[in-house]
């Protein structure tokens, strides 16, 4: 097994270059203290979204107030406007944010696991932070980040930030789970508590960059070594596509972290995919999507939900089809950055969702005449995953061709 702590070592390690940046110049634990309080005041812009066991409040104030014993408190208001003080150790803020490392240092610094089990796992949160009437200016377009998106109506949040809304609007069959959508509002309400709003969409796009996700882990699994590998048996010629790719040597192998909200690690066979694959097969197709778009919507990293919502419009729809590839596979992108040149092996199998978005992507590029593309992207799947298990070697030649879909299938 690979050097799983490896990631985990450089994120405690960052945290403590940051404990001792706050506290260079403070001796004993009242000092320290209050060199927190004054961190915390010059970098987190306050009111803050944030979570306190599990429910969604604004963090308005941080403070120390001489208590070693107590510590940095946070002023939380809650949504129906009441207020009070927690040790700012019990608050949980967007992981992505400057406050969640802040927070975490803080925690370190006490001895405490930095990032608690809740913030985690977002995606069991139950309850979200709400859109309020003056998040949106209805005299201007408003962009909002799909979450998920049923036949009328489509759960967003606001891009930049963690509150939800849901759009009414026409052309929504255009939308995909982690889009981006630019919409010109005409109302704005509330119903049962859960604000609304409608609106004509102007555009959609995809830029997942700008949706302030953490990128999934990357595990170091050790050295992976082309000699190790079957090419064939011995006596016969290296195919044309392997000779690059062997002629590189070893490299790093990795496997990506898999988000699966639902997900029961006692019951290994009971996940929520494959829920939805055994509705489908059963011909109920809506519950079957509905639970894929709940798991996008619970944390829009489920890469395997984007591939198989791909795979529902893929047959008939694949100019469809390709924006949810897309968006799986730019999430994954995400951690693997410009320069990555390492392995991910599909028998490792957290690295199958990615895998299964770059081939479907794959695909509709050549469904769609994008030659070019698809060549780009079934060449990187065989620097990826050499092993070629899910059978790109035998498509590449085709596509190189310029052989369309329909020929390929008449073959």
């Amino acid at each position: 097994m690979g050097t799983r702590n490896s990631n985990r070592g450089k994120e405690l390690g960052a945290l403590d270059e940051l404990i001792a940046e706050i506290t260079v110049d403070a001796y004993g634990d009242d000092e320290q203290l209050w060199a927190f309080r004054q961190a915390f005041e010059e970098d987190i812009a306050l009111p803050a979204d944030g979570f306190v066991i599990g429910e969604p409040v604004s963090v308005i104030a941080i403070d120390y107030d001489g208590n070693e014993r107590r510590g940095l408190t946070a002023k939380c208001r809650r949504e129906d406007g009441t207020e009070y003080v927690i040790a700012i150790s019990e608050v949980v803020l967007p992981k992505a944010s400057a406050g969640a490392r802040y927070i975490a240092a803080y925690r370190r610094w006490l001895n405490l696991e930095p990032y608690p089990a809740e913030a985690k796992t977002p995606s069991r949160r139950v309850r979200q932070h709400k859109a309020t009437d003056d998040d949106i200016d209805l005299s201007k377009p408003v962009e909002l980040v799909a979450l998920s998106v049923m036949e009328r109506a489509a759960r967003c949040r606001l891009l930049g930030s963690d509150r939800i809304i849901t759009l009414r609007a026409n052309r929504l069959w255009e939308v995909v789970p982690g889009a981006i959508v630019t919409v010109t509002p005409r109302k704005q309400w509330r119903y049962g508590g859960h604000p609304y709003l409608s609106g004509d969409i102007q555009s959609t796009r995809i830029d997942v960059k700008v949706l302030d996700l953490v990128p999934l882990g990357l595990e170091e699994m050790g050295m992976w070594d082309p000699k190790e590998e079957y090419w064939g048996e011995e006596g016969e010629p290296i195919e044309e596509w392997a000779k690059p790719i062997i002629a590189h040597g070893p490299r790093p192998m990795f496997e990506m972290e898999q988000v699966l909200p639902g997900e029961d690690p006692d019951d290994p066979f009971n996940d929520p995919i494959t829920r939805s694959n055994d509705l489908k097969d059963a011909g109920e197709r809506t519950e079957a999507e509905k639970i894929l778009m709940q798991l996008c919507q619970a944390d829009l990293r489920c890469l395997d939900a984007h591939s198989h919502l791909g795979n529902f419009v893929f047959d008939h729809h694949p100019q469809d089809a390709v924006h949810h590839y897309e968006v799986g596979l730019c999430i994954g992108e995400l951690s693997l950055g410009d320069d990555f040149t390492g392995v991910l092996a599909w028998g490792l199998i957290d690295n199958r969702p990615f895998l299964r978005c770059m081939h479907g992507y794959g695909l509709c590029l050549w469904r769609l005449g994008r030659f070019d593309d698809a060549e780009h992207i079934f060449e990187k799947m065989l620097w990826l995953n050499p092993s070629d298990n899910q059978g790109v070697r035998f498509l590449i030649d085709k596509v190189k061709a310029k052989t369309t879909w329909e020929d390929r299938e008449n073959e």
